[in-house]
């Protein structure tokens, strides 16, 4: 496989997250909290909003893009210093390390971004990623949470300290 690059989205890219994004919700809608009609709808401001909210991180190979994930900083349940969110990896790209690169950009810049205890949830009956997920260190928290954008659906909480060298 060709060497997989990893970087932090700016505001300026705001066309990058949104692609990769609305992908996202186009393959692998029912893995995530959003709505991919009503994010097709946002227009170049909404979308530079977000990077007021939290850090993207893209993975790319050859100039085209085909992982992202969010970074958001908060203090949250079980220690975690940040959230990360809108996870997703094309599915040709899934198991050729993809995840582990874009964890591997978080982890070099968690000292100064304070995301050394990093947390996510993941849907219960999304087996697939728990099992990657805990593969790179993440470890199930707490009890199953009932989701407030998907009534019905309930997620686990997972959480990672960033490893040490």
């Amino acid at each position: 496989m060709q060497r997989i690059n990893v970087e932090e989205l700016t505001e300026n890219e705001w066309a990058r997250l949104r692609d990769i994004r609305l992908a996202a919700l186009e393959n692998d809608g029912h893995a995530f909290g959003g709505n991919l009609e009503a994010e097709r709808a946002y227009d170049e401001n909404a979308w530079r909003e977000k990077f007021k909210i939290f850090s993207g991180v893209i993975a790319s190979v050859d100039g085209v893009d085909i992982g992202f994930m969010s970074v958001e900083n908060l203090k949250g349940d079980f220690g975690a210093t940040c959230w990360i969110g809108s996870c997703w990896i094309q599915p040709e790209f899934r198991g050729t390390g993809v995840l582990q690169s874009l964890f591997q950009f978080v982890d070099s810049q968690a000292a100064e971004r304070d995301w050394l205890t990093q947390g996510l949830g993941v849907w219960v009956d999304n087996e697939v990623a728990i099992r990657a997920y805990e593969k790179i260190g993440f470890q199930k928290m707490g009890e199953k949470q009932e989701s407030t954008r998907k009534l019905g659906m309930y997620y686990q909480r997972m959480i990672r300290k960033t490893p040490t060298n």
